[in-house]
């Protein structure tokens, strides 16, 4: 890896490093010594619910380790592939940008249908993601199938992902206290704009309310 570094830097071009290391040897803590723009922190991704959870609820803990120039990679996007249902492929998409993964699109971008670019393009998820802050989220909670996630963003907003990892509906409302908010504060739902309500929510199985809030 230090001899690609060198490399890349001698070509006196900006070029994007990314370290395909499968999470092996703990690379999160010695990536940017390398030269690494990113690393893999997991094993490979599939289109399956099982496999994008599993690899994206693993993440938690390793927040300390991204920042701007440097970040946690834990696999390309498979929104679109087919193999997940729409609530997934929003709980894929959501995780992603509260983690400040690389949003790599891994289908063809030739043949999405509008409920894929619907997904992929959101500009208010991408814009989470792509946060100036440069803070990767980390998780809040978990209680059974339920998970609370939250990432910090720039002027002081917070990004919140309620997760439902269940088989079932089931309601969940935001841990005001746990996150240093008040009922005033100003909600934005993501995926559901016309919602400006405070919660509870119907989280759906294996869904998510993405929020943005100012405090």
């Amino acid at each position: 890896y230090e001899k690609m570094h060198k490399a890349l830097v001698a070509t006196g071009r900006p070029i994007y490093f990314s370290l395909c290391q499968y999470g092996w040897d703990s690379v999160w803590k010695w990536g940017p010594s390398v030269g690494g723009n990113s690393w893999r922190t997991t094993d490979d991704i599939q289109d399956k619910y099982m496999s994008m959870s599993n690899i994206g609820f693993s993440q938690a803990g390793l927040s300390k380790y991204a920042g701007p120039g440097h970040w946690n990679d834990p696999d390309m996007l498979e929104v679109g592939n087919g193999g997940m249902k729409y609530n997934e492929y929003l709980t894929h998409m959501s995780l992603w940008a509260i983690l400040a993964a690389p949003l790599l699109a891994g289908n063809d971008l030739s043949q999405m249908s509008p409920q894929t670019k619907s997904i992929l393009l959101n500009k208010d998820v991408i814009a989470i993601d792509q946060d100036p802050l440069g803070k990767q989220g980390d998780r809040v909670s978990a209680e059974g199938p339920f998970e609370v996630w939250s990432k910090p963003l720039q002027n002081g907003d917070i990004a919140i992902g309620l997760f439902n990892r269940g088989h079932d509906a089931e309601k969940m409302s935001l841990p005001l206290e746990q996150l240093g908010l008040t009922s005033s504060s100003k909600v934005h739902n993501i995926w559901n704009p016309s919602d400006t309500g405070h919660g509870p929510w119907t989280v759906p199985e294996h869904g998510v309310v993405l929020l943005r809030i100012t405090k």
